[in-house]
């Protein structure tokens, strides 16, 4: 038996022990930290001495937010072709009634359903998503946290952004989130994701901001959120949430057997054309006419510029805007409208937010001088993307490819860089008709070797008078050929 002076002795030393471990780890309730940020009614204990913040209270903030997380479920009615037998007896086939009894009952339509997640945006009933989560929907559900289910309607698109405008009529007023600033996050901020994983239903998840800024050749304007808070099928158009519960990112993909690797869409971009969807139902983006890339360490240093910051000027467009002003290739581009200009992927997102017929100053480094060209923005034709890094074939083959920048080809396991990767392929096109896929990896054009997307872009300029193209692309673990008729 064990004495209770014995037993004083073992709880004053427990009590020792947790002191030490909770100074030592810097360790406080989760509780603590519900009013994170308000004077009045969070404990001393909700940040340390040096300013850390600890995680908020998820049961809280996911009450609070919650109710405006809608659930979104598609139906897309497919036609389906009635199979073609081929008869060895030609016209006169003995086996036709058969084959027509056989085959008459196959279906010439089938329902398609698919799920995602969404959040109001605004107490009447329009509600932000993915597009790739109502593309091509003939009927579109949502589905409140209550269980009411309404009918919505797709009121703008932006598949460049991958980013969709909805609205269902409720007869009154529905909770809303806000939006926050995305380029305020910071790595390693606590966020939480609310959305409907595999059809489950509202499910919240938390975990950090991991980076930003992440290129992972999925369109023309990538600057994903990674996050570490568990993302799976069904999440996509969901919010991500900051303490504060405002919406910083829209949840849009994941990889593949990944574990604890998500990508959100910075809130900021949807702000920069919620207006637009709203007002016109598509977005309409400002034109520059360059076609850029990567400015490499050894480019810098070949073409002083300073800093080792900015986006070379691989050509530009042909009566384009960049080059009635003047730009010309060689030129690197360190500042947009008074905007320093970081690399490459930076530059196509300050162009495309510009407003059409905006006369802007371009700052460029041209022989190791510093020049301030003015620009006036034109409307980009037809949503065709002139990106950074990027070739848009305009001819009509609805084909748009960018570099395997070293974040790409680290995301995507890509060993050998040399090539294009496709970012974009325009339904209905000659390039969608011949098979392309987006994630496609183009190697060959006409059994020439291409080595990234400036070449890839001469190369097909090379091509006007040949009637079909012969590209060679990997897909995965295979290579195969594609012909693209050229118009």
């Amino acid at each position: 038996m064990i004495r209770k002076s014995h037993l004083a002795v073992l709880l004053l030393a427990a009590v020792a022990a947790g002191l030490v471990i909770s100074a030592a780890f810097n360790l406080s309730p989760i509780s603590n930290a519900l009013f994170v940020g308000n004077k009045d009614k969070a404990p001393a204990v909700a940040a340390s001495a040096s300013g850390r913040m600890l995680p908020v209270d998820i049961p809280a903030l996911f009450k609070e937010v919650s109710p405006a997380v809608v659930n979104i479920n598609t139906t897309q009615v497919v036609r389906l072709n009635r199979p073609r037998m081929r008869s060895p007896f030609g016209q006169q086939d003995p086996f036709e009634d058969f084959w027509n009894n056989y085959f008459g009952n196959v279906p010439k339509e089938q329902k398609r359903k698919s799920l995602g997640s969404g959040f109001i945006v605004s107490e009447d009933g329009y509600i932000l998503t993915n597009n790739h989560v109502v593309e091509k929907a003939d009927e579109i559900s949502v589905t409140l946290l209550d269980k009411e289910e309404f009918k919505a309607q797709v009121v703008g698109t932006d598949p460049k952004t991958d980013i969709a405008l909805i609205k269902i009529k409720s007869g009154k007023k529905l909770p809303f989130v806000h939006l926050g600033d995305s380029e305020k996050l910071e790595i390693g901020e606590w966020v939480a994701a609310i959305g409907n994983p595999f059809g489950l239903g509202h499910t919240v998840t938390a975990g950090i901001v991991s980076a930003k800024g992440r290129i992972i050749g999925s369109g023309p304007y990538d600057d994903f959120i990674q996050t570490d808070a568990s993302i799976n099928p069904g999440n996509s158009g969901g919010p991500l949430f900051n303490l504060k519960g405002e919406v910083v990112g829209i949840n849009t993909a994941i990889i593949q057997g990944g574990q604890g690797i998500g990508f959100a869409t910075p809130i900021h971009l949807a702000k920069s054309v919620l207006g637009q969807l709203k007002e016109k139902g598509k977005v309409t983006r400002g034109w520059l006419g360059v076609y850029i890339q990567r400015l490499t360490p050894e480019m810098a240093e070949s073409l002083s510029v300073p800093g080792r910051k900015g986006a070379v000027v691989a050509d530009v467009t042909k009566e384009g805007p960049a080059e009635k002003a003047g730009l010309r290739s060689g030129d690197v581009i360190v500042a947009f409208n008074g905007k320093s200009v970081a690399d490459e992927h930076e530059l196509p997102q300050m162009v495309a937010g510009t407003r059409p017929g905006t006369k802007v100053d371009i700052k460029v480094i041209r022989d190791g001088k510093e020049l301030a060209i003015p620009v006036t923005i034109a409307e980009m034709e037809g949503e065709h993307v002139r990106r950074a890094g990027g070739a848009d074939l305009t001819k009509g083959l609805g084909l748009t490819v960018q570099d395997i920048t070293p974040d790409v080809a680290r995301h995507m396991e890509i060993e050998n860089r040399k090539g294009v990767l496709v970012s974009s392929v325009e339904p209905g096109s000659p390039a969608d008709d011949a098979g392309f896929q987006e994630g496609d990896i183009v190697r060959q054009v006409n059994r020439q070797p291409v080595a990234n997307a400036a070449e890839f872009r001469k190369m097909l300029t090379k091509q006007k008078g040949v009637k079909t193209v012969l590209f060679l692309v990997e897909r995965g673990d295979a290579r195969i050929f594609l012909a693209v008729k050229n118009k």
